[in-house]
């Protein structure tokens, strides 16, 4: 669990660094455009790739502090051992079932976009979509391995030997 955590921890704060980045390459390309009337395909997509990383590599640190969108109707008042048995519930019926849905249904289209090297239909844009696809699985991985440390962590809680943690409701800032 330490391991899987840490590891979402790890990739999550770094890969927080891309919202700032893409926000500087937004500027960069409006003020191109609109000042120096000069584009760039390759930098407009550079902010699509960048979005996608944010997000889809971000979703299992985003779990991991509890920052995914929840109705909490039950959840906020519930006691810890409630908590852990939604969480467990949710987990083994919800989340690892869509993962495997998404990452056993994106396969194919990540193989054949990798068996032709994919890139963009732009001749000045980035080649490397083919890598872009693959952030599909990758998202699957890593949101499913956060799924699987919830789930045990869950387990743990309800079976008495770990003592539920504080609150996830303050965020770590990256």
């Amino acid at each position: 669990m330490r391991t899987i955590d840490g590891f979402n921890r790890g990739i999550g704060k770094t890969f927080a660094w891309l919202a700032v980045i893409m926000v500087l390459t937004q500027f960069t390309v409006v003020l191109m455009r609109y000042i120096f009337g000069v584009g760039s395909i390759m930098m407009q997509e550079s902010i699509v790739y960048m979005h996608s990383l944010l997000f889809m590599i971000g979703a299992g640190y985003t779990l991991l502090t509890n920052g995914h969108v929840r109705v909490d109707v039950f959840y906020r008042e519930a006691s810890a051992r409630k908590k852990a048995m939604i969480d467990l519930f949710g987990v083994v019926f919800l989340l690892l079932p869509v993962c495997i849905l998404i990452g056993e249904n994106s396969w194919a289209y990540v193989a054949q976009s990798w068996s032709i090297f994919e890139g963009s239909k732009e001749t000045s844009g980035i080649q490397g979509v083919f890598l872009l696809k693959s952030v599909i699985l990758a998202f699957c991985i890593l949101l499913g391995m956060q799924g699987i440390a919830m789930a045990l962590r869950s387990f743990l809680i309800l079976k008495g030997v770990v003592v539920p943690e504080e609150d996830h409701e303050v965020h770590e800032v990256p």
